[in-house]
C-alpha cells in the first residue's frame, strides 16, 4: 500500500542516489502524531532506516510548514550542542515529489507521544526525562546566531507583538466558528506585553511529543518539528513547554496528558531546573504561558480546518475537537486570571 502523499517509486530513485548506501525496495510508512508537516519513516531491504518531511496535503496557509526553511535550521545546528537528527538531502524536483521532501538520518530513541508510552517507564526515568527537557531547551537559546549564519531567519522586532498579530491572523483565516474569549485572551495580552531583554533562536514548539529521548539515560537524543522556530523571547519556549505539560490536578483537556502520571517533574520544577541551566530571569513566564495556551487553541484550530477540508491530514489518533479546543481556551483564561492578567 502507497503511502499518502509520497510517489513512492520516483522518492526511492532519489533516495538511492544520495550515496547513503540505501538498498531498494524502499518502504514507507507515515509515522508520528504531527498534524502539520508529514513525517514518514523509510525502510530499506538491509533494515537501514531514514525519515522524509513533507508539507501538508491541500491547500496551506501562506508560508505555513515551510520543510525548505526547516532544512536551513537543522543544517544550520549540525555541531551544535543543540540535539538535532542529521540532515541527508532536499528535493523541490517536480519528477519527484509534488511538495519539498527532506530526508534525514533516523535516531534510535524513545518519543513519548502518550499516555500508553509513558506508563512503561519507571518513575525515576520519567523524573530524568522531565528534567532533560528544560536543560536541552537552554542548548536552543544558547545558539550563536552569527556563527550558525541564523541571525536573519527572522525578524528581531519584540516577538510577543511579532506572535501575537501572527497569531490573531491565523486564528482570522483558520478558524471555523467564534469564540470570543481567543479574541479576548489577544487584547489582554496585548495589554500585558513584558519587556523583551533579548533575541534568541526559539524552537516555538517544544514539547514531549518533540523530542527523542534515551530513558536509560535521562538524555534528549533530537529535537524534531522545527517548522515554527524563529528569532525571539527564549521564556516564549518554556512557557510553551509549561502549556503542554498537564499537571496530575489540572482539568487536562487533550492528548498531551503523560505528564500526569507519577514521576515526571511540576511545572515550577521544569523552571527551576531551566534557571538552573541558564541563569536567566524568568519572572514573566507565567505571560508566557498563557500566550503559548492561546497559541495553541489556533494552531489546534487550524488543524481542525485542514482535516475539514482534506480529511487525508487526519493522524492516526484522529484529531482536534471543538470540546479539546474549547478545554484549552478555558485553560488560557484560567491561568491569566491566576496570574491576574486583564
Amino acid at each position: 500500500m502507497n503511502a499518502v502523499g509520497l510517489n513512492e517509486e520516483a522518492v526511492s530513485g532519489w533516495i538511492a542516489e544520495l550515496g547513503v548506501g540505501a538498498t531498494t525496495p524502499l518502504t514507507f510508512e507515515r509515522i508520528g502524531n504531527g498534524q502539520s508537516n508529514l513525517t514518514y519513516s523509510v525502510t530499506d531491504a538491509g533494515g537501514g532506516r531514514w525519515v522524509l518531511r513533507r508539507p501538508p496535503l491541500g491547500t496551506l496557509l501562506a508560508s505555513a510548514h515551510d520543510v525548505v526553511r526547516e532544512h536551513r535550521i537543522l543544517s544550520s545546528l549540525q555541531g551544535t550542542p543543540v540535539p538535532v537528527p542529521k540532515i541527508i538531502g532536499i528535493t523541490e524536483d517536480p519528477a519527484i515529489t509534488d511538495a519539498p521532501l527532506v530526508l534525514m538520518s533516523y535516531v534510535d530513541g524513545l518519543v513519548i507521544d502518550g499516555v500508553s508510552v509513558a506508563q512503561k517507564l519507571t518513575v525515576e526515568e520519567r523524573r530524568k526525562v522531565g528534567l532533560a527537557l528544560p536543560k536541552a531547551l537552554a542548548t536552543i537559546h544558547a545558539v550563536d546566531l552569527e556563527e550558525t549564519a541564523l541571525q536573519d531567519l527572522a525578524s528581531t522586532k519584540p516577538f510577543a507583538q511579532r506572535q501575537l498579530k501572527r497569531w490573531s491572523a491565523q486564528w482570522d483565516k483558520s478558524k471555523t466558528r467564534d469564540i470570543p474569549d481567543v479574541e479576548r485572551l489577544a487584547e489582554i495580552l496585548n495589554r500585558n506585553i513584558p519587556e523583551q531583554t533579548e533575541v534568541t533562536l526559539v524552537h516555538g514548539d517544544f514539547h514531549l511529543n518533540n523530542v527523542i529521548v534515551d530513558p536509560a539515560e535521562g538524555r534528549v537524543l533530537a529535537v524534531v518539528d522545527w517548522e515554527l522556530c524563529t528569532l525571539g523571547d527564549p521564556l516564549a519556549d518554556l512557557g510553551a513547554l509549561l502549556a503542554y505539560w498537564p499537571e496530575a490536578g489540572d482539568k487536562v483537556a487533550g492528548p498531551f496528558m503523560a505528564s500526569t502520571l507519577e514521576g515526571f517533574p511540576n511545572r515550577d520544577e521544569l523552571v527551576e531546573a531551566y534557571v538552573a541551566a541558564t541563569g536567566r530571569d524568568v519572572s514573566a513566564v507565567g505571560y508566557w504561558h498563557v500566550l503559548a495556551l492561546w497559541k495553541l487553541s489556533i494552531i489546534a484550530e487550524g488543524v481542525l480546518r485542514r482535516i475539514l477540508d482534506d480529511p487525508r491530514n487526519k493522524a492516526e489518533h484522529g484529531g482536534p475537537t471543538v470540546t479539546l479546543i474549547d478545554g484549552i481556551v478555558a485553560r488560557a483564561v484560567a491561568t491569566a486570571e491566576k496570574l491576574g492578567l486583564n
